[in-house]
């Protein structure tokens, strides 16, 4: 079955950190571009980070810029979003998708469960 699944999310206090996992079975999560998006509440789904496909570039929001960093570990088909410095901004469901354009996988059909941020004192 081919699926992505995140994991990692969780209550934090601001300028704590996290790392969400992205999981990937079924497939070779290295061979495709990935985004990590988020949805706050009452908000239109944002893109967070996306790695390219073409070169492996990896490019971020200005809103989180040198506060989340993306890596891969392909041994474990996954990918990981660091998140330092968390600010209340960033609560809401945070997604990853086998795409850089959230229009293009809500015409899959293809979001997984997502995991809850929540950045409160």
């Amino acid at each position: 079955q081919v699926q992505l699944v995140e994991s990692g999310g969780g209550l934090v206090q601001p300028g704590g950190s996290l790392r969400l996992s992205c999981a990937a079975s079924g497939f070779t999560l290295a061979n495709y571009a990935i985004g990590w998006f988020r949805q706050a509440p009452g908000k239109e789904r944002e893109a967070v980070s996306c790695i390219s496909s073409r070169d492996g570039s990896i490019h971020y929001v200005d809103s989180v810029k040198g506060r989340f960093t993306v890596s891969r570990d392909k041994a474990k088909n996954t990918v990981y979003l660091q998140m330092n410095s968390l600010k209340p901004e960033d609560t809401g469901v945070y997604y990853c998708a086998t795409s850089c354009s959230s229009a293009v996988v809500s015409a899959k059909g293809s979001w997984g469960q997502g995991t809850q941020v929540t950045v409160s004192s």
